[in-house]
């Protein structure tokens, strides 16, 4: 499995991930025949082809930290614990790339790297609390080339905040691949941050064939 787990972190599970690889699948395909009836009125972001790296970044994952995602969020609310009918609910109302959660804490945002200053606020009241729970950002691989990304890493190590960030590396940036952006070279990963790479099977949203020029 295609799958960096920070030298920190290594054996350190704190639970055991009871949905299967088919369960996120199948929630995936049941939002697909979904949008082909073209009932959902904003855009779908997919994901399928990370189940293994998400359920195994998901056992270092209290249920009771504050996870931060992107527009395509459909396994990290379902493996974070937002209830199945709750996510769809919100999905199938044309609110995918906007998925809340208060109990468990997840909440996204469609904007590339808008999620990051609030997770990074939210690690900053975390350790004001004195609280022992975590942050934890996901992002892409183009989003982790921002200077928001590096901004926000930077201030999280020297001040100690309780803020993981999970790099998940499709190379692409919505239909253009992320190295090919930054002419054949990606930043090095930071050994502290979780990082895998897979190849996406649908394509940047939607559910159909995407023809590239």
């Amino acid at each position: 499995m295609n799958l960096y787990i920070p030298e920190k972190f290594k054996d350190k599970q704190v639970k055991e991930v009871s949905l299967t690889e088919e369960d996120l699948i199948n929630f995936e395909l049941r939002v697909k025949e979904e949008y082909e009836k073209a009932t959902i009125s904003g855009p779908v972001h997919m994901s399928k082809g990370n189940e293994k790296q998400l359920i195994e970044i998901f056992k270092y994952i209290h249920p009771d930290d504050w996870v931060f995602s992107s527009w395509r969020n459909h396994y990290h609310s379902l493996l974070h614990g937002v209830p199945e009918e709750h996510l769809y609910e919100l999905i199938t109302a044309g609110k995918s790339m906007s998925v809340y959660c208060e109990q468990p804490k997840l909440y996204t945002s469609s904007i590339v790297g808008g999620i990051i200053p609030i997770a990074l606020g939210a690690a900053k009241a975390l350790q004001l609390r004195g609280s022992d729970r975590k942050a934890w950002a996901f992002v892409g691989d183009m989003t982790a080339e921002t200077g928001v990304f590096h901004e926000a890493y930077k201030y999280s190590r020297r001040h100690n905040l309780p803020l993981e960030f999970v790099i998940e590396d499709n190379d692409m940036s919505t239909n253009t691949p992320t190295s090919e952006t930054w002419n054949g070279v990606k930043t090095q990963n930071h050994k502290d941050v979780f990082y895998y790479f897979y190849e996406r099977d649908y394509p940047h949203h939607g559910t159909g064939q995407w023809i590239l020029f």
